[in-house]
C-alpha cells in the first residue's frame, strides 16, 4: 500500500507540473458587447426554403482587432442556424425569418459561442426578425406611391406629345393628368382590396449578401 501511495502521489505531481505551464501561458483578449461585425453569407437563407434548425455559414468581412492586434481575421468562419420561421399571411403580412449565430472558428481552430443580433436593416421586426413585408398599411403606402407615379407619367406624356404647340400642349397635359388620375385611382382601388387577400412577401437572403450584427455578450478569444 505504501508503494501504491507513493506512485499515486508522483502521478498527481507530474500532472500538476504539466498543467501549470499551460494555465500560465493561456491568454485571451476580449471583444466587448456592442461590437459590430460585418458578415457575408456563403449560402442562401430563405423563409420559403429554410426551416427551424437549418444551418448556414458566413465569413467575417473585416478584421476584428483589440489593442491593435488582429484576433479574429477577415475570413473567419461564423456558423448559425435558423431559429424560427413565420410564414407569410393574408393582408400582405410578410414572412419573418429569425437567425441565431452559434459560434465563430478562431485561427487556432477553437469554436467560440456567440450571442448576436442583426442590426441596420429597415425590415427588422421589434424582436429582431427579418420581415419580407410590413403588412397591409405598408402595402397601401406602396400602392399610393405607384398611383402618384402613374399620374405623373401620364401628365408628362400628355405634355410631351405636342411640346411645340402651346395650346395643344396645355390641353394634352390636362388630358394626360385626368387620364393618369383615373388610371392611378383604378389601380389603387384594385390593390386596396387585393392586398387584403394576398399574402405578403418571403424573406430571401442570397449568397454574398452582407449582414450587420452586434455582439450582445462579450467573447474572449484565445491568443498566442
Amino acid at each position: 500500500m505504501r508503494y501504491l501511495a507513493v506512485i499515486l502521489s508522483m502521478f498527481l505531481f507530474i500532472q500538476a507540473c504539466d498543467a501549470a505551464p499551460l494555465n500560465g501561458k493561456a491568454k485571451t483578449k476580449r471583444i466587448p458587447a456592442g461590437t459590430q461585425f460585418e458578415l457575408q453569407l456563403t449560402e442562401p437563407v430563405s423563409s420559403l426554403l429554410s426551416q427551424e434548425g437549418t444551418e448556414f455559414t458566413a465569413i467575417l468581412k473585416t478584421d476584428q482587432t483589440t489593442d491593435n492586434d488582429v484576433i479574429l481575421p477577415m475570413g473567419s468562419l461564423v456558423r448559425g442556424t435558423v431559429r424560427r420561421v413565420e410564414g407569410a399571411k393574408r393582408f400582405s403580412k410578410g414572412a419573418v425569418l429569425y437567425l441565431d449565430f452559434d459560434h465563430v472558428v478562431t485561427p487556432n481552430g477553437r469554436q467560440l459561442p456567440l450571442s448576436m443580433t442583426v442590426v441596420n436593416r429597415g425590415d427588422l421586426t421589434y424582436d429582431g426578425g427579418i420581415a419580407g413585408s410590413g403588412g397591409y398599411k405598408d402595402a397601401l403606402i406602396e400602392n399610393w406611391q405607384t398611383t402618384k407615379e402613374i399620374t405623373k407619367t401620364c401628365t408628362e406624356w400628355g405634355g410631351d406629345v405636342f411640346d411645340d404647340v402651346p395650346v395643344a400642349d396645355q390641353v394634352m397635359t390636362g388630358v394626360g393628368a385626368v387620364g393618369g388620375a383615373v388610371g392611378g385611382g383604378a389601380f389603387y382601388a384594385y390593390d386596396f382590396f387585393a392586398d387584403m387577400v394576398k399574402k405578403g412577401k418571403q424573406v430571401n437572403l442570397n449568397k454574398g449578401d452582407v449582414l450587420y450584427v452586434i455582439l450582445t455578450e462579450p467573447i474572449d478569444v484565445p491568443v498566442m
